[in-house]
């Protein structure tokens, strides 16, 4: 035979109705154009299992839905003769022996595609596979197709898949999926140059479409991972089909009968393009197939990575592999019934999903510590962000007090003088994102700038947000009508996800009733080792100076300056319209004027009611806390700051060191919600501005 011959296998679901029927037709007619074909067919969708059980209803269900494409397939004397001849051949099925009545739903689906041609006047002739196709020799089978082709003048041959006589003569059939090999069999007999198997996906997938959405057609594969993939799970190919193709050299096309033009897989002796190819299933094993030769039995012929990829991807999905071993260039991996689309799922996303990237570029502001543990956290993170999230952040501007730079490329030097902001405005892109890490009291009014040209803002400088409450609004106001993110989470409470908390409750209508904040870490740490008969609260504030807890002048702490922003951002999460004048601001101390060591002179004065203060509370079992407090009254709000004795119940009780805590009651919760933990350090404070560029 030529090579122009091309063979087309469609499957039950092409063929489950006159009009899917049609459209194989379509299809077989097309190519027929350009050299003649064989077209093997299954049986309509669902008849197979209708014959294997063998009732009267099963059959009677059968010749109704046959009969009924007949009536829409043909007109006149042709629907005439072609349901007589579906009569006949349902008559022969009840007269034929049991194990025999299951090869006839491919001499029915077969019979009607040939008619139809016939009707159309297109040159087709009806082969019978039941005396062409010897299973378990193939020497033979080629030589009966052969012989039953050569020297005839039809255009397109019809011929039943699945079925096949045994050695011995007796009516067979090639096994459940046994038409794809027919069509092997028929391709390799005649030397195609197209084998085509037709069915209801895109080609060969990823993974198996109903079980992972995100499965994509895999364009070219070798025989040799088709096989894989098709011997341990994947329906879309009968396994045996590889052997008789592969021995003749024919390519192997998977294509989509309802979608003929889109993609398919070619299968065929080239290497296999990637490592992984694609991750299969059966019973409740996961296979994931590879396409490097292993080079040795066992676990030690696959690398670690590899199998520790396989792990984590699982474990992140709460899994527990029951077993992980090597199986030649595969993986294959045990889990519980129960949980296997999941694992199907996480592995399909670790091995063959690429997210997209999105690139944000960050221009920061800040040369401190903060913004020196950001920049390394960055640097340290970046692959784990990128492979989890889809964000690359790249850092393209910087500055400090004095310099500043910028480079799209993120290679930005501290060389320029002159207004950092305006640059940003000139040279980012939308989307970009600024991070604001000073201390600046004024930086803030160049935010709204910002916020209008399409550049977030992510912000750990609380006074920048502390503002008057029209400016705060406005900065508001600018970010959601430009559509891009404001975010402050490590203004109060470094690394602990205190806003996010409120801001949920009030943006849900749960009206806030109170809120306690200890956000104070200079005077936590002060109180909680101050002890009446030990060391001076004088000297324990020189201690917490000089290891840099307070500010230059720690009147601005004491003061509880630090305290009334915070409480000021709080009350505003909560759509609370505080302002500073609405806070009473009880010191800790009373303040004095003059140089810092003339106020250290004072504080020392006081150490005697310091001391009685403290000893009464420890008398009554109580502790001494700084807490900035909102609460709920018939008036309005009350806001205020100061020490407080809290009781043993107290969650603030048991703060440590510089440890923050909030306590917020709501009308929905009964009980309050407590947030409590690190409420100090670069590095804390960092990872908070990183988890709001990626927010």
């Amino acid at each position: 035979m030529q090579r122009m011959v091309s063979v087309l296998k469609f499957g039950g679901s092409s063929v489950a109705s006159a009009t899917n029927m049609s459209r194989v037709l379509d299809i077989v007619e097309k190519e027929a154009a350009k050299g003649k074909v064989v077209l093997v067919s299954s049986a309509i969708s669902g008849c197979t299992d209708a014959l294997l059980k063998g009732d009267e209803k099963s059959l009677a269900d059968m010749e109704i839905r046959h009969r009924d494409i007949v009536t829409r397939l043909f007109t006149g004397a042709d629907r005439k003769q072609v349901q007589q001849r579906v009569d006949e051949l349902f008559g022969q099925l009840r007269q034929a022996p049991r194990e025999e009545q299951v090869t006839y739903g491919e001499i029915l689906s077969t019979t009607l595609l040939c008619a139809k041609l016939q009707a159309e006047g297109i040159p087709a002739l009806w082969l019978d596979s039941r005396e062409l196709v010897v299973k378990s020799d193939e020497p033979e089978t080629f030589r009966r197709i052969r012989q039953a082709i050569e020297g005839t003048e039809a255009r397109i041959y019809v011929a039943p898949g699945f079925i096949c006589r045994n050695q011995e003569g007796k009516i067979d059939t090639l096994g459940r999926g046994g038409s794809d090999y027919s069509a092997a069999l028929f391709a390799a007999a005649i030397g195609a140059g197209s084998l085509q198997i037709w069915t209801d996906v895109p080609g060969f997938m990823t993974a198996n479409p109903k079980q992972v959405p995100a499965a994509r057609t895999i364009p070219r594969m070798s025989y040799a991972a088709a096989l894989d993939m098709a011997s341990h799970g994947a329906k879309v190919l009968y396994a045996p089909t590889v052997a008789p193709a592969m021995a003749a050299g024919i390519d192997i096309e998977i294509r989509n009968t309802f979608a003929p033009e889109g993609k398919y897989t070619v299968i065929g002796a080239e290497k296999d393009p990637a490592r992984w190819i694609g991750v299969t299933s059966e019973g409740g094993h996961v296979r994931i197939v590879g396409t490097r030769p292993a080079g040795e039995e066992g676990l030690s012929a696959m690398p670690d990575s590899d199998r520790a990829s396989a792990m984590k991807a699982l474990t992140e999905a709460g899994i527990a592999a029951l077993s992980i071993r090597a199986d030649g260039a595969s993986l294959d991996i045990q889990v519980r019934e129960p949980v296997l689309e999941q694992a199907l799922r996480a592995l399909h996303r670790a091995f063959f999903q690429e997210l997209p990237v999105e690139e944000i570029k960050l221009f920061i502001a800040g040369d401190g510590a903060v913004a020196q543990a950001l920049l390394g956290m960055l640097q340290q993170t970046a692959d784990t962000v990128k492979e989890r999230t889809g964000k690359l952040l790249r850092v393209v501007g910087r500055a400090n007090s004095r310099r500043w730079g910028i480079d799209l490329g993120g290679r930005p030097q501290l060389t320029q003088d002159g207004d950092y902001i305006a640059a940003i405005l000139q040279s980012a892109p939308k989307a970009s994102l600024f991070v604001d890490v000073t201390d600046s009291e004024t930086l803030y009014k160049r935010y709204g700038e910002l916020l209008e040209a399409g550049i977030g803002i992510v912000s750990s400088n609380r006074r920048s947000i502390a503002v008057p409450y029209p400016e705060y609004a406005a900065m508001q106001a600018a970010a959601r009508e430009n559509g891009v993110p404001f975010r402050y989470e490590t203004t109060v409470g470094a690394a602990l996800p205190m806003l996010e908390s409120i801001a949920r409750g009030a943006n849900s209508c749960d009206e806030i009733l109170s809120i306690e904040a200890v956000v104070s870490c200079t005077l936590n740490q002060i109180l909680g080792d101050y002890r009446p008969g030990g060391e001076s609260f004088a000297s324990l504030v020189r201690k917490a100076q000089a290891a840099g807890l307070t500010e230059s002048d720690p009147r601005l702490d004491l003061s509880g300056r630090d305290a009334l922003r915070k409480l000021l951002i709080l009350a505003r999460e909560a759509g609370v319209q505080l302002e500073e004048s609405d806070v009473e601001i009880t010191p800790v101390v009373p303040l004095t004027s003059g140089s810092v060591e003339e106020f250290y002179s004072a504080l020392e004065a006081q150490e005697e009611s310091l001391s009685r203060a403290a000893h009464e509370a420890e008398r009554q079992g109580f502790r001494r806390r700084f807490v900035a407090s909102l609460e709920k009254t018939a008036e309005g709000y009350r806001a205020g700051i100061g020490i407080r004795n809290v009781p043993p119940v107290h969650p603030a009780y048991h703060l440590r060191g510089t440890e923050n805590a909030i306590i917020v009651r709501s009308a929905f919760h009964p009980y309050p919600l407590v947030i409590q933990g690190p409420g100090e350090g670069a590095r804390e404070a960092a990872s908070s501005i990183l988890n709001d560029l990626l927010r």
